[in-house]
């Protein structure tokens, strides 16, 4: 097994090659060194994607295997590397960030001839670390290695996380920025991506008028990731930016659908792939609430809310449009995507709700009218969102008031009586009328079987991830790898497993690491 290093080889890159804070001009990256961990050893690792990127970790030796994933001890071929970007961050900009904690190792030729880049988190310091230690910690690594692949199982597009390694070191961190520091076990874990590119890459270059750099960027990931828009010029640049609108906008979407807010959506965190990336304050949307955040430094303003997520995609693409602007002539076919995406983000985020609502029969006026209703029954009623829709496949059609109140009794956090629900009843009851009025009986089983593979049974609460965190830190790793194991299978029925579908328990509702989390790592 060899690695590939074509970003490295085709891109230019920073001369000076130590790992002192400064601002790196005119170069992509700037080679560094992973930081040798004290004692590593691997807490578990994703045997199917090591399989895909045809890495053999089950055969090698276990010190080599920890070795290897922590960066103490490079992969044959590997030329580490850390990415020089910056990024709007809260709508300020915010100048150079670039990778303070994040190592790229090279390519990994996969198993379809494909290439996909394996990098480290929380490995050392690079020149982008600023005042930061360049490391992670296990809670926040946890989080990431299980968050990763929940998402990829549900079907929404991610990074991948192909393992978890306790490093044996210790961080001192302030985990809510109070003064309160401690030291905490370190980690590393290490990810997975066609590339690890963001926004933020291409507006920097744009930010300090270096075009030439920019459009050797824009190139090589036109030529590199974009094939099929043909050779670099202004029409495959538009091209470009339109496929990256598209891939943004189903991200975005995906995340709507299975209750996931990002928690941190600077334009630094947005992928050219349309990714998943840069799993921080995240949060699962436990009861519905469009303007819940997971982020205590969003607390106040809620920027990055989980119903704003379509608007915020939007800004950002505005960012980068900005960004590539002064290599086209003219801006007009930017701003026509700009232009067409609140309405494709609408079109999608409807039909993606009338799929979760098994109702195939649409009217436009008539469904955005339903889901307006459905939205605003459900943050008066304290609804958790995820066993709502679940249940939703087996309401009867033309249901009575008690039984419409009867069969969603499981997903209500604070029972109401009838007259006091806000509507919520009287929309279940409209709704299975109209789906006795749409839909065939013989169909019911296949709309109940379609409903269910949109709307998952379980997801990655936050109160379960810190349960697993608070037993990984005991040295207990059985939770974490239970609970990976479970979510491979979001979408159907686990015997034993009633727990892991529960509504949030009220224990957690305030719980640090169980309701918000801060951006330390």
């Amino acid at each position: 097994m060899q690695l590939d290093n074509q970003f490295v080889s085709s891109l230019p890159g920073d001369l000076d090659e130590s790992i002192k804070p400064r601002q790196v001009y005119e170069a992509v990256y700037s080679r560094v060194a992973p930081k040798k961990a004290a004692s590593p050893v691997v807490v578990d690792y994703v045997q199917d994607l090591a399989d895909e990127l045809q890495l053999p970790i089950a055969d090698w030796e276990e010190k080599q295997a920890a070795a290897y994933l922590s960066g103490s001890e490079l992969l044959p071929g590997s030329v580490p590397h850390a990415l020089c970007y910056g990024g709007h961050q809260f709508g300020n900009w915010a100048g150079q960030l670039g990778d303070g904690r994040a190592i790229n190792l090279g390519e990994v030729a996969t198993q379809n001839g494909d290439a996909a880049m394996l990098q480290l988190k929380g490995a050392g310091l690079t020149p982008y670390s600023r005042s930061a230690d360049g490391l992670a910690v296990l809670r926040s690594s946890v989080r990431e290695y299980v968050c990763s692949e929940a998402m990829q199982h549900l079907g929404v597009p991610t990074t991948r996380a192909l393992s978890l390694v306790l490093t044996g070191d210790q961080v001192l961190r302030d985990m809510f920025y109070d003064g309160n520091q401690a030291f905490e076990p370190g980690a590393v874990v290490s990810r997975v991506a066609p590339s690890f590119l963001r926004f933020g890459n291409f507006q920097l270059f744009a930010a300090r008028g270096d075009l030439a750099t920019l459009r050797t960027l824009l190139d090589f990931t036109i030529e590199t990731y974009f094939p099929e828009l043909g050779e670099p010029n202004e029409e495959a640049y538009v091209a470009w930016f339109k496929e990256v609108a598209a891939l943004t906008c189903e991200v975005v979407v995906g995340w709507m659908r299975v209750g996931f807010t990002h928690g941190v959506l600077n334009t630094d965190n947005m992928s050219i792939h349309g990714l998943t990336i840069d799993y921080g304050p995240y949060g699962w949307v436990d009861d519905y609430d469009l303007q819940w955040t997971p982020n205590t430094t969003d607390a106040a303003h809620k920027r990055y809310r989980f119903g704003a997520q379509g608007a915020v995609s939007q800004w950002n693409l505005l960012q980068l449009g900005n960004a590539i602007a002064p290599l086209l002539a003219y801006v007009s076919p930017l701003e026509e995507v700009l232009n067409a995406y609140p309405q494709k983000y609408t079109e999608q985020y409807q039909s993606m709700m009338l799929q979760k609502l098994g109702l195939t029969q649409t009217d436009a006026k008539q469904d955005a009218a339903l889901i307006a209703a459905l939205e605003q029954a459900l943050q008066l009623n304290e609804v958790d969102m995820t066993i709502f829709f679940r249940s939703l496949a087996t309401l009867q059609t033309s249901a009575t008031a008690l039984q419409c109140r009867s069969h969603i009794k499981e997903a209500l956090y604070e029972p109401k009586e009838f007259d006091d629900d806000h509507g919520l009843i009287q929309w279940l009851m409209a709704y299975s009328k109209r789906v006795a009025a749409t839909v065939d009986e013989t169909q019911l089983l296949v709309r109940r079987e379609a409903m269910n593979e949109v709307n998952p049974l379980y997801v990655f609460r936050n109160y379960l991830g810190q349960q697993v965190i608070e037993a990984a830190e005991k040295g207990d790793y059985e939770p974490l790898r239970e609970l990976q194991k479970m979510l491979r299978n979001p979408y159907k029925q686990q015997p034993g497993k009633e727990k892991y579908a529960a509504k949030r328990p009220e224990w957690a509702r305030n719980k640090p690491g169980c309701s918000m989390l801060s951006c330390s790592s």
